[in-house]
């Protein structure tokens, strides 16, 4: 059975794009092109992972929905990935990330760095956050993928 990541951003290019890199990895996608404010849909949809940016819109939208997550049982526990270009605002609270075992994916990333961001999320426990930022320079050969 394969593991269900949800992937929830406003871009529809983006989520395409997630749809297709996931799936290629035998991973199941299930796409979201606005934040959910409902987390009974969550509790539903029953992800292994989610990878959330953190603006919608201009609005912090990804950050309302990360607290909602965090501060209900049934969805504490899930892995997230914030995939995001806000990196200024994510380094803001990067602390409450680490301590909530959140990984962030600068974007444009790089497949290889989102990869591993996923693998390392589906394997460790919830209080294991990293920061995975490879925008300034360095190159490891990788695909690099732009976003927005």
């Amino acid at each position: 059975m394969s593991r269900r990541i949800l992937v929830v951003n406003d871009t529809q290019e983006i989520l395409e794009l997630f749809r297709e890199i996931l799936e290629e990895e035998g991973f199941e996608a299930v796409l979201y092109s606005f934040a959910i404010n409902d987390m009974r849909e969550i509790e539903r949809i029953q992800p292994d992972l989610i990878i959330l940016d953190y603006v919608f819109g201009g609005e912090r939208a990804g950050w309302q929905m990360l607290q909602k997550l965090k501060m209900r049982r049934t969805t504490a526990m899930i892995p997230i990935i914030i995939c995001t270009a806000a990196i200024r605002e994510v380094r803001e609270i990067e602390g409450y990330l680490q301590a909530q075992g959140i990984t962030v994916v600068a974007k444009p990333f790089n497949l290889d760095d989102l990869y591993y961001a996923i693998r390392v999320a589906l394997k460790a426990p919830s209080h294991d956050a990293s920061l995975v930022d490879r925008t300034n320079g360095g190159d490891n050969g990788g695909d690099d993928v732009a976003g927005d």
